[in-house]
């Protein structure tokens, strides 16, 4: 939610859609013409089979993946090694998640229709004002979210395979299988699992930030954050005032260069922070949190803790043959907000379309070409966001006086409802042209106002 700011750098974002370097000279009738020789099926078509596809990763990326591929008339296989996994994560899904995804209302625990954005002095600006009646931020806990997306996979013809992917042994020619390494275990607590082999035709990593189908195909590292966060069971008149809002809080003592929250969840709060500069200092991080919500949490009890690495960037390489990294493997989370729920599924979702078109549902091999029309597509859809909110990040996270402009900005009537349009609905809204150079100006006031303030505080300091 700390894309507040977005629409500030319309111009910015306007500038990098414009059409990419290598679709500006039009094509003529022959160029079309040989582009559909060459874009041609040269794969095979299978015999007494269908497409074989491994999904490696049971999260939202996963669980998506899986359900669309074994939509799609392939044989599909989800190995996932935890299948009660309750990732770190603060749980916000936008509203076009609900509907696009088709999920059931009763796996959402609340329906935020307000926040506070709380500066590093306390200030506190209420965020929700623009809100419509039927429009709220859906809170979910990561476990319930994620074995749904993988159920529905399932009763659509995934096979869910409880395991632990190690490795693939890459094909020795064209149109080879890859060779998965796993363990598979039984159900059977503290039980060593069984090696097991399978062949596929086509991998899609949606293992996380520590991608070993990312490291198989060599596709580089990484920054990335580390997220910490406590479930904290609270008193049920304490919980009342979380029943519908969130808050964020900013800070040099909740972090360096991220921020820390309090989520409300079905019958807890969710309590956490996050660095990527300071990892070390994480708990020191956390334990501020927990200080400056403290009269609101007060009498809570941690019933869970939590930690997970959270990708900072697209890796470098997020395909190679016939294997492709979707959801945090492929790096897909925002900064300055640390969204990834949404474009988690949303990447899985987009890969296997992709792998569905390119082998005629699941009746012909894939190549490398088919997979690539989803990362020319995610990239032309979602690139200009992770670099302008890499920006906000830059201007608005590197100081505390910058966070107080922030928050400041936060206030604004304009701002929130140009925000809550693109975050709720994934898309960017037209603005008012006086408005945006309104908040253009407001903007720049705030940053000198800033600037000003850090400078008589370093004074007083020296």
């Amino acid at each position: 939610m700390a894309s507040i700011a977005l629409k500030t750098f319309t111009g910015l974002r306007q500038s990098s859609e414009k059409t990419p370097h290598f679709a500006v000279q039009r094509p003529t009738k022959t160029h079309f013409q040989k582009a559909r020789i060459v874009a041609s099926k040269t794969s095979p078509k299978l015999g007494n089979r269908n497409l074989r596809v491994a999904v490696i990763g049971g999260g939202p990326a996963g669980g998506s993946a899986a359900e669309t591929l074994a939509k799609g008339g392939v044989e599909t296989f989800l190995i996932e090694r935890k299948l009660d996994n309750c990732k770190p994560c603060g749980g916000a899904i936008p509203l076009c998640m609900v509907g696009e995804f088709d999920l059931p209302l009763d796996i959402i625990d609340r329906k935020v229709t307000k926040m506070k954005m709380i500066s590093p002095s306390n200030v506190a600006v209420d965020i929700g004002r623009t809100l419509k009646p039927h429009e709220y931020i859906g809170m979910v806990r990561r476990e319930i979210l994620d074995a749904y997306l993988r159920d529905r996979a399932a009763e659509n013809g995934a096979k869910v395979i409880n395991g632990l992917f190690l490795k693939m042994d890459l094909p020795g020619d064209r149109n080879a299988p890859y060779l998965l390494h796993y363990t598979e275990y039984n159900g059977t607590k503290g039980g060593v699992g069984e090696k097991k082999t399978l062949e596929v035709d086509a991998v899609i990593g949606a293992d996380g930030a520590n991608s070993r189908v990312a490291k198989s195909i060599g596709s580089g590292d990484y920054e990335y954050a580390i997220a910490f966060q406590e479930r904290v069971r609270i008193p049920e008149d304490k919980m009342a005032y979380y029943e519908n809002l969130a808050e964020m809080y900013v800070g040099d003592d909740v972090s360096p260069d991220f921020y820390g929250w309090v989520f409300p969840k079905c019958d807890h709060v969710a309590v956490g922070t996050g660095t990527v500069t300071h990892k070390g200092d994480i708990k020191k991080f956390q334990l501020a949190t927990r200080n400056r919500a403290r009269d609101k949490i007060m009498g809570g009890q941690i019933i869970r803790v939590e930690a997970h690495p959270i990708p900072e960037h697209p890796r470098p390489r997020r395909l190679s043959g016939r294997v492709a990294l979707v959801g945090d493997a492929a790096g897909y989370v925002t900064k300055c907000s640390g969204e990834g729920i949404y474009f988690a599924a949303k990447s899985g979702r987009m890969c296997a379309e992709a792998v569905v078109e390119g082998s005629e549902n699941g009746k012909r091999m894939v190549e490398e070409s088919d997979l690539r029309k989803y990362l020319e597509k995610w990239d032309k859809t979602y690139w200009p966001t992770y670099k302008v909110l890499d920006l906000l990040q830059k201007v608005f996270y590197r100081s505390n006086p910058a966070r107080e402009a922030f928050v400041e900005m936060c206030a604004d009537e304009y701002v929130q409802k140009m925000t809550f349009d693109s975050y709720l609905y994934k898309t960017v809204v037209p603005g008012n042209p006086l408005e945006d150079l309104k908040l253009a100006v407001n903007t720049i006031g705030s940053l000198v106002r800033a600037n000003a303030l850090r400078r008589e505080m370093e004074k007083l300091s020296s």
